[in-house]
């Protein structure tokens, strides 16, 4: 079974003139003149299809790996105190003495 399968595929890959000659004269046959070229036009619309849509997939195999991420934008936020470079750091700057800060809180009297 399977080998006459094959033969009957290999046979069909191997038409020649008069084989197609029959083949086209009992298609006439079977549709008529009439529908020949409707037929022939819908034939041509569906192979036109299916090679814009292998090429549209062959396409997307091809891009799938070439276009990077896009890159989000790195930018300070909008509430952010800008840093001053050459401004004393916490460890360069002693603390304050509490006693100092409570005197001075202090109410005066005259």
């Amino acid at each position: 079974m399977l080998n006459s399968a094959m033969s009957l595929l290999a046979s069909l890959a191997n038409l020649a003139g008069p084989d197609l000659f029959w083949i086209l004269l009992i298609v006439l046959l079977l549709f008529g003149a009439k529908k020949l070229p409707e037929l022939a036009r819908g034939m041509g619309q569906a192979m036109r299809e299916f090679q814009k849509a292998k090429d549209e997939f062959s396409d997307e195999l091809h891009n799938a790996g070439k276009t990077p991420p896009p890159k989000p934008e790195a930018r300070p936020p909008d509430g952010a105190v800008p840093r001053i470079e050459n401004a004393p750091s916490a460890r360069e700057v002693p603390p304050a003495s509490t006693t100092a800060a409570t005197e001075e809180q202090a109410p005066r009297e005259v």
